[in-house]
């Protein structure tokens, strides 16, 4: 880096501090965030706040300073013969008094707003018009910098003239990426055409060219390596053969309680196919809340168990774990089958019978949290691991998982009720197999939801009254955000008197469960609702995750507005498990912004969690979304998962199909992918990088 004209140690040095940037490869994949379009002029007369910017070129006419402390400021008149406008610093103002020249001519840059009648620019980029100085002129990147970097003038024009010098040397140099056939058949730019343009582009028209090159060649080696290691794994590790389906048969004939839906069925032949392939199975099993993915899981575990293999299932809490167990023990009983549970607040005592009962095969089902990670955890033989809600987990605790079997590694299902969006699986499980069940079980409901105003309330609580008249419960949420608990607190707590008041003892029982209180009392709560002792629960956001009502047929969500789509999903989600008709009310303010009526709107329209979870990342992003920043999803530089989904289908589909013809890439055609891998060396574990 520092051998580049521009650059030199101390840069080179910053560079790799500030921004991680220690190659030249690395500084071309600096892409800009933004581009300032300083192709044409505007005059004063011509500016319009809704201009994003505006480039105007004139004359300084004087300055004056103004204002105490932090609000002094410099205040400049600045005209073009058409019109005046005033220029406004709030920062550097020492320097600017030295720099400005009364009676200068200069071209500012920056967005104009209507002030007392006039424009004014606030912090404008000021140019000096003189003979030796360039001006910028064009689509001018922006790039993304620090403080730091900005105080050693190392701005995004002076990041601009290096990525210019850099191209210029680095031109004949630069090699294809992509196959012919690939380029020709998507129309796209060349390698060079497309670094040279993403960083000083010729036109806008070459800008969106170049970025839809780059961004179609970041997902074809994203989708390429993903689905390389997949068929590695299914090369290189055998799985145990689940053939035999006595006790699976005796399931279906005598105590499977409810007819499968089409999509369990769907997906238990998918999983029968890996069982029997002799192939370790890695496969995603992706179904809203209520969707019958335990069923589908207990039914997976009879497979492995009907031939001589133990299943586990691992959760992320202990409440998910004991519900779990709660919910597979009756039918464990019923096929005579050994289940256990291990979590953090299992007894010494118990641990000591359970471990050997383990290792001796006595136990087949085991439920747990991250306790059975443990290295005194030990099988006869694990034959099918299953993970819930995946997200918690991290890689090298599923590896932990693959260990427990030294001889062969088990099968391993991941089972989600947080709908992932298409384009996300594909690429943060890229490596899985993914399975979706997408329907709901017979007699369900789909949950009717509404959006009412605060000046509704009273209309509400007469619904809440007809329903518990019925012999309904209710949950009422109201939302935790950390910034402000006194607030909240006050919120829940003002919020739970005036349901008292609307309903009172002893006609009505209410409950209170929030954060601050201790887990046996939290416990205690919702004991007390599950067995119907209580008809309404007012609480925070515990309940997100946790016991299965039946009987709540109504959630009414205080201060929707303050959640997010996918909290407002899976707080829906605990009402509609019975037969019965459940109603979610979200009830708001009337200030909303556009992206909150675009949360409300959706939830009123569909409850569909994979559509949801669409207009969810469009909304976020995909960082936010999944809460991890996963290597492979989050070292995208330029795609964006929220737009470029058509753009990753396509790269994903050409990806699929030269793996298929051609998997290690000896055909000439495909020398370009291999040139690329080879010479980013077999260390790196991306291939999107540039060489």
């Amino acid at each position: 880096m520092e051998f580049l004209r521009g650059v030199g140690p101390q840069r080179a040095e910053l560079l790799n501090k500030e921004l991680n940037i220690f190659t030249y490869g690395d500084l071309l994949q600096h892409y800009p965030f933004r581009f300032d379009d300083r192709t044409r002029f505007y005059t004063i007369s011509e500016l319009d706040e809704s201009l994003p910017a505006a480039q105007v070129r004139g004359r300084l006419r004087d300055w004056y300073t103004e204002g105490e402390g932090s609000k002094k400021r410099v205040v400049a008149t600045f005209t073009d013969g058409t019109g005046s406008m005033s220029l406004v610093w709030f920062q550097g103002l020492t320097w600017l008094e030295k720099t400005l020249r009364r009676e200068g001519e200069y071209v500012v840059y920056g967005k104009p707003q209507p002030f007392n009648g006039r424009y004014s620019i606030v912090h404008p980029e000021l140019d000096n018009i003189h003979p030796d100085h360039e001006l910028e002129t064009g689509m001018v990147p922006v790039y993304n910098l620090t403080e730091k970097l900005r105080k050693r003038h190392l701005d995004s024009k002076a990041i601009g003239k290096i990525m210019r010098t850099l191209l210029e040397g680095a031109w004949p140099h630069l090699r294809e990426t992509l196959p012919d056939e690939l380029i020709q058949k998507y129309r796209l730019i060349g390698k060079r055409e497309a670094l040279w343009n993403i960083h000083l582009p010729q036109s806008p028209a070459w800008l969106r060219q170049a970025e839809r090159r780059l961004k179609f060649e970041e997902l074809f080696y994203n989708q390429l390596r993903l689905i390389s290691n997949k068929l590695l794994q299914k090369e290189e590790y055998p799985g145990q053969v689940f053939a035999n389906t006595q006790l699976l048969k005796h399931f279906y004939e005598h105590l499977l309680p409810f007819p499968l839906t089409g999509a369990q069925k769907r997906v238990l032949k998918e999983i029968r196919t890996d069982f029997v392939s002799g192939k370790q199975m890695n496969r995603l099993l992706q179904g809203d809340v209520g969707s019958g993915k335990t069923i589908v899981a207990f039914i997976a575990m009879l497979m492995a168990i009907d031939n001589g293999a133990q299943a586990c299932l691992m959760a992320p809490t202990e409440i998910l774990a004991d519900q779990h167990y709660n919910g597979l023990k009756p039918f464990a009983d019923a096929m005579g089958l050994n289940i256990s549970i291990l979590t953090g607040s299992t007894t010494t005592k118990r641990r000591k019978t359970l471990h050997p009962e383990l290792q001796e095969g006595k136990t087949h089902i085991i439920v747990g949290t991250h306790a059975l990670l443990e290295d005194a955890v030990q099988f006869k033989n694990l034959g099918l691991c299953i993970i819930d809600e995946q997200h918690r987990f991290g890689v090298a605790q599923r590896a932990k998982m693959w260990a427990k079997n030294p001889v062969i590694p088990p099968h391993i299902l991941v089972m989600t009720a947080t709908p992932i969006p298409r384009t996300l699986a594909m690429t943060l499980y890229g490596n899985l197999d993914i399975s979706v069940i997408d329907e709901l079980p017979a007699g369900r409901k789909p949950i009717k939801t509404v959006h009412k105003y605060d000046k509704h309330r009273s209309e509400i609580f007469g619904f809440m009254r007809q329903e518990i008249e019925k012999g309904r419960q209710v949950y009422v949420v109201y939302p935790l955000i950390e910034e402000s608990e006194k607030l909240d607190y006050k919120d829940l707590m003002d919020g739970f008197e005036s349901i008292q008041r609307a309903f009172p003892r002893p006609k009505y029982e209410i409950g209170i469960l929030h954060g601050k209180m201790l887990p046996y009392e939290k416990d205690d709560e919702m004991q007390r609702f599950l067995r119907h002792e209580t008809q309404i629960l007012v609480a925070t956001t515990v309940i997100e995750v946790g016991v299965n009502v039946p009987n709540a047929s109504v959630m009414v969500i205080e201060s929707a507005e303050r959640f997010g789509l996918s909290q407002l999903h899976q707080l829906r989600g605990r009402v509609g498990r019975g037969s019965e008709q459940s109603y979610c009310v979200l009830m708001t303010g009337y200030k909303l912004s556009s992206d909150t009526k675009t949360r409300i709107e959706t939830m009123v329209r569909t409850n569909n969690g994979f559509e949801i979870a669409d207009v969810d990342l469009q909304l976020r992003g995909p960082g936010d979304l999944t809460g991890t920043q996963q290597s492979g999803l989050m070292d995208l530089m330029i795609a964006d998962l929220a737009k470029d989904g058509p753009i990753l289908t396509a790269a994903r589909e050409s990806a699929q199909k030269i793996l298929d013809e051609d998997p290690h890439f000896v055909l000439p055609q495909n020398a370009p992918i291999r040139n690329h891998i080879d010479a980013l060396g077999k260390k790196e574990n991306n291939w999107s990088r540039i060489s």
